[in-house]
């Protein structure tokens, strides 16, 4: 028997090591796809509520929006080598939390690190001085950070009130003690020149209290990338978009989308700016546009623009006129870069905006604007819900989480380079405002599961996480209302992302970090 138990730990163990992944930025990766292939523990099979739970729940200080982030085997000073997940919260903390337990030392976190001082008057932003109840109480750290593990180094936007004045500042902190690393905090200031709302003699500056940093950091050839949209659509305000270098945190790039006009703001409901490694993808939200003329305002506009050089294009869908006029941001959710592929567009990216509109890009020839058609690779006029989040992808499936409407999931012919014109399947669900953002785990093209969390925040209700078979999503294998006693996450905070890894599934929520999994054998 003593024989038998060891040989099963060392093939738990064996097993553990083999699924180590790391999830370090918004979405997975710089596609923004959503996908962990590299998960063997949690599967169609194991994944129901008489196996599948809430495992435990650690307390943070304020609401989390940004996804949690997970590296394994980091070496922590004086408490060992543990498998860390890391959060962040609006009351401007930082966590590192034992991502397996937490029991015994791991009952507390593995370090915590303020990035406010009270007793110096520092403090985040109460939400009151913002005119905009949209963040409360505070605002603090709102978007997702960005981890380099070679480096050791967690990139994280902080914005803080001290003594009457407003901050932004980029820290650069140790991932295993949370200390911050040399040049860090970085102060967030810009200009740039233009004529648009707020500017003075023809400069526009950035403004810390109006500019709200949303979108998850992106971090692509040494640079860390930060875009902004505004409180609310509280005046004036624009879409910012800058790069810092990650090892001096000097500004590199700063780009602005209404230079010459206003708002257009890069929203995407919290999901990063998107990276081929060489162009940067993203989308704005309405404001000015007058591209067609020849100018530089791209309210409501696909972007892409060179991480060296600047040099840009996009796509304006033909409507953009009204979608300024009734506020129907074609960047209120993420962009999704699809992985190449070998038939007629090699590099395609989706964008879907709140009006439920499912756009097909081809990346090399965006297909700018036209008063009467979009020219793109494919056009689904409202075809789901209007979406603030974005589509995960899994062996040629696009899976859509949009307001008012259940989880849909789209073919995409390789050979035609096409999605399916509807829905190949529905889920059960219906989920209201503002709709998830799924997440998929998978054993490569096997063992596929859709992770969605159902943030109803408006109803004052709890966050729930529902898993869907991916092959087929009309299969609900699970939801945490079916024990909702054992299961409860806890409070909703809208558009907040699952994080899978290893066997796991993390959710922010507003007063703790959840942790589900596989629950441990019952003793008879």
């Amino acid at each position: 028997m003593k024989l038998s138990f060891l040989t099963i730990i060392c093939v738990a163990c064996v097993l553990t090591s083999y699924s180590q992944v790391s999830v370090t930025t918004s979405r997975n990766d710089n596609n923004r796809d959503g996908q962990n292939l590299q998960e063997t523990i949690l599967t169609p099979g194991n994944v129901n509520v008489s196996q599948f739970g809430k495992l435990f729940s650690q307390p943070v200080d304020g609401k989390v929006y940004g996804q949690p982030l997970y590296v394994p085997n980091v070496s922590i000073p004086g408490l060992g080598t543990h498998n860390v997940v890391y959060v962040v919260t609006e009351h401007d903390s930082v966590y590192a939390f034992d991502a397996d337990g937490n029991s015994g030392m791991n009952s507390a976190p593995l370090w915590k690190t303020s990035l406010i001082d009270p007793a110096k008057g520092i403090t985040p932003i109460p939400t009151s001085d913002t005119g905009c109840n949209d963040l409360r109480p505070e605002i603090g750290i709102t978007s997702t950070p960005v981890i380099d593990i070679a480096k050791q180094t967690m990139f994280v936007l902080a914005r803080t009130k001290e003594n009457g004045a407003y901050f932004q500042r980029l820290h650069a902190l140790n991932i295993g003690t949370g200390t911050e690393q040399p040049n860090s905090p970085m102060v967030i200031q810009a200009k740039v020149r233009g004529t648009g709302a707020g500017s003075v003699n023809g400069i526009l500056s950035f403004d810390p209290l109006q500019q709200n940093q949303r979108p998850g950091l992106l971090l692509v050839n040494g640079a860390v990338f930060i875009a902004w949209s505004s409180i609310c659509d509280n005046p004036p305000f624009h879409g910012w978009l800058m790069a810092y270098s990650e090892t001096t945190l000097q500004q590199v790039h700063v780009w602005n989308t209404t230079p010459n006009g206003s708002d257009g703001g890069i929203w995407q409901s919290g999901t990063g700016v998107a990276s081929d490694g060489t162009y940067l993808f993203f989308a704005t939200g309405n404001g000015t546009y007058d591209g067609p003329k020849g100018g530089l305002d791209f309210g409501d506009s696909v972007i892409r623009l060179s991480v060296g050089t600047g040099q840009s294009s996009y796509f304006t869908p033909f409507d953009q006129a009204l979608f300024d006029e009734h506020d129907g941001d074609v960047g209120s959710g993420g962009t999704l870069l699809l992985p190449d592929q070998g038939g007629p567009h090699k590099h395609l990216l989706i964008q879907v905006g709140k009006i439920g509109s499912i756009y097909l890009i081809n990346r090399d020839q965006m297909g700018g604007y036209s008063p009467k058609t979009n020219h793109i690779v494919q056009d689904l006029e409202s075809a789901i819900g209007g979406m603030w989040g974005t589509p995960a992808w899994w062996n040629n499936n696009v899976y859509f989480g949009g307001q008012f409407d259940n989880l849909r999931q789209y073919s995409f012919d390789p050979v035609s380079g096409l999605l399916s014109l509807t829905a190949v399947a529905i889920s059960p669900t219906y989920f209201k405002f503002p709709g998830p953002t799924p997440s998929i785990s998978a054993n490569g093209n096997s063992d596929a599961i859709v992770w969605a969390l159902q943030n109803e925040k408006s109803s004052g209700g709890p966050t729930v996480l529902h898993a869907y078979d991916a092959s087929d999503i009309s299969t609900e294998l699970y939801n945490s209302q079916q024990d909702p006693t054992r299961d409860n996450p806890g409070p909703a905070v809208k558009f907040t992302v699952p994080t899978v890894a290893n066997g796991k599934v993390y959710i922010g929520t507003g007063t703790q970090l959840s942790v589900f999994g596989l629950l441990p054998a019952q003793l008879h």
